[in-house]
């Protein structure tokens, strides 16, 4: 019986399990076995797999996170690793393995292709909604309208005790979350990777507000947003697998200045892993479903080294190599809109 094998990498969102779902319900329908492999690729090193059916899927289409685990593990971080993958790919039987993640996990199936994996189908995952080819990335949604809520709820505390407070959103290096939770939020400053920081500009805005007789401003602020002639702000300079630093401090920083310079008294609110966490909305729900539904297709049609896509209301296939290639980040448009409500 041909053999399917899944994985989830890099960081969790909601909508991996309605795609683990799919895949399972698709690909039992069409006669195949489903093997979960357990914390990414770091499974298939470890050869650390569970078999996936009926039972193990049932009741998880509402929930967060990932049943099979995740971890930001590189293959190619070590040669060892690499050549345990692919033994273990080799020794688990595998017809296709479908790589649910972003730019990381794809970016390894990429190389995977082109290095002895060639069955391989891509599925885009991230809540920052950065990966070319694609309209949307499933987590992106939910992360959206946590974070609108969170702004919310922001709002009425920053105007009983007449603050600025700055929101700070994930983001590394595309502000998607950050424009439009800002926009739907209602924020008065909206601060992005895109565009390093204007501090003069930020501080004439919040004046311009208090000028007018607003007691209060909300600033949000992406974690990967630049100060002019910066650099990423970070706690720790470790670096993942993959070579990137953990960002965290942008919001604190900004803060400190903007209540230096203005005087107003400004807190900060870091969002963080919430963002993360949390029951899918139903966007994310039917998009999961629908990516994982079409990656089984793919496979029946040995399309490998395809990604599944949203195409206005279409799911396409698209090179994965072309969703890694570029990072898709926020138009000038879209920023042009939101600065029409600052200050």
């Amino acid at each position: 019986m041909a053999k399917i094998g899944i994985l989830t990498g890099g960081g969790d969102c909601p909508g991996l399990n309605p795609v683990i779902r799919a895949v399972v319900r698709k690909g039992l329908n069409q006669g195949y076995t489903i093997v979960g492999i357990k914390n990414g690729w770091k499974g298939l090193i470890e050869n650390d797999i569970m078999d996936l059916n009926i039972e193990a899927v049932s009741g998880i289409l509402p929930k967060g996170g990932t049943i099979l685990g995740t971890s930001r593990t590189n293959p190619y971080k070590k040669p060892e690793d690499l050549v345990k993958a692919k033994d273990n790919f080799k020794k688990l039987e595998l017809d296709a393995l479908i790589a649910v993640g972003g730019e990381d996990t794809l970016g390894v199936a990429s190389k995977l292709i082109k290095d002895g994996i060639a069955n391989i189908v891509g599925v885009p995952k991230t809540i920052d909604n950065d990966l070319s080819a694609t309209d949307y990335t499933f987590g992106f949604d939910t992360a959206l309208n946590t974070a609108m809520e969170c702004i919310d709820k922001l709002h009425t505390t920053a105007e009983s005790h007449h603050r600025i407070i700055v929101a700070e959103v994930m983001g590394r290096h595309a502000g998607w979350i950050a424009i439009e939770s800002g926009i739907a939020g209602g924020a008065d400053v909206i601060l992005i990777p895109e565009i390093p920081i204007d501090l003069k500009e930020v501080c004439e805005v919040i004046k311009k507000r208090h000028s007018r007789g607003k007691t209060f401003s909300i600033v949000v602020v992406a974690e990967g947003a630049q100060f002019k002639e910066g650099t990423f702000v970070t706690k720790e300079q470790e670096l993942d697998a993959f070579g990137h630093v953990k960002l965290g401090g942008i919001g604190d920083m900004l803060a400190k200045e903007i209540e230096k310079i203005t005087g107003y008294e400004t807190r900060v609110s870091v969002l963080g892993h919430i963002q993360r966490g949390g029951s899918p909305t139903a966007f994310d729900r039917v998009l999961g479903t629908r990516f994982g539904v079409k990656a089984v297709e793919l496979v029946i049609e040995k399309k490998f080294g395809k990604m599944v896509a949203l195409s206005g209301d279409k799911i396409i296939a698209v090179p994965i190599e072309e969703a890694v290639g570029t990072l898709k980040t926020v138009d000038a448009e879209l920023y042009e809109i939101a600065k029409v409500f600052f200050g």
